[in-house]
């Protein structure tokens, strides 16, 4: 850019408002064009460029772009609550391990389904002692079937953590009761009575096999312990009605049940004996740090 036959050049002045921004564009773009073809006006608007702090109010305004659209479009982070809460809820998961999953949770369905179908889809009066029978041994088979070597394949890690022995056992057997006991009482209440005790009489009954079966396991082993306690209840209540004669194997069930679970004195009976194998296991919590309790 010249004006007649002598060269124009940018003053100071000049340069130091191309630098600061507040050179108006037409004159900015004049500029740019000049610098061009003169290399001492782009020196001296290159010197004025860096006595200012351009640069840095660039990156400033780059910083502040980029973090604006993390915001928009980032989800902001949890709270420390929802954080806690989602740490817990991994834990317990994990803890629970084969009790939530696995082949037990299909079992429990099975019987419970299979209550139903026998009272509403093949007119058996005999289906709520059939459940009442067994409902007191499918916690006991769920403890077996998710704690122990040959039920979790990383039994012996999860074990060997501050979490393991004891407090492992009760947490799965605690996910088993937590999904059986009100799966099975709802299909009881839905069977028709003939004659059986109520749905939630097996609860208790339930309850104590299961500590039963986890205190006898500190001397024996979790599946012998299982074996022991479901098959000894198994034989008490089955036995005598398959021995019953002229055909009355459901009501001599029925009527071995009422023995068994009915009245204030079975339910007494079976407290006091979930009350002492808690005590039991209490008194050998420290077996099942040893490997003769994880099989």
């Amino acid at each position: 850019m010249s004006t007649g036959t002598d060269p124009w050049h940018a003053s100071g002045d000049l340069a130091a408002r191309y630098a600061d921004g507040t050179l108006p564009e037409a004159d900015a773009w004049s500029l740019e064009k000049h610098l061009e073809r003169c290399g001492g006006c782009a020196e001296r608007v290159s010197a004025a460029v860096r006595r200012l702090p351009v640069p840095g109010l660039v990156l400033a305004g780059v910083r502040e772009t980029v973090l604006k659209d993390v915001r928009e479009h980032v989800p902001a982070p949890p709270s420390p609550r929802a954080r806690l809460w989602s740490s817990f809820l991994a834990r317990a998961l994990w803890a629970a391990g084969p009790a939530v999953r696995g082949a037990w949770l299909p079992t429990v369905l099975l019987v419970a389904l299979g209550a139903l179908g026998l009272a509403y889809g093949a007119d058996v009066e005999g289906a709520r002692p059939l459940l009442l029978a067994l409902a007191p041994v499918v916690p006991v088979a769920g403890v077996a079937l998710s704690y122990g070597q040959y039920a979790d394949p990383l039994h012996e890690i999860a074990a060997a953590t501050p979490n393991g022995g004891l407090r492992l056992v009760l947490t799965r057997t605690a996910a088993v009761l937590g999904v059986s006991l009100p799966l099975l009482t709802l299909t009881g209440l839905l069977l028709p009575a003939s004659g059986a005790p109520g749905a939630a009489a097996w609860l208790l009954p339930g309850l104590a096999l299961t500590l039963a079966s986890l205190a006898l396991a500190g001397y024996v082993g979790c599946r012998a312990a299982t074996a022991v306690i479901g098959g000894g209840w198994l034989c008490v209540v089955l036995v005598p009605a398959l021995t019953a004669s002229g055909g009355r194997a459901l009501a001599g069930l029925a009527e071995q049940l009422d023995r068994c679970l009915d009245g204030p004195l079975a339910q007494g009976g079976w407290a006091g004996a979930a009350v002492l194998s808690a005590a039991l296991l209490a008194a050998r919590r420290s077996a099942y740090d040893q490997p003769s309790a994880r099989r």
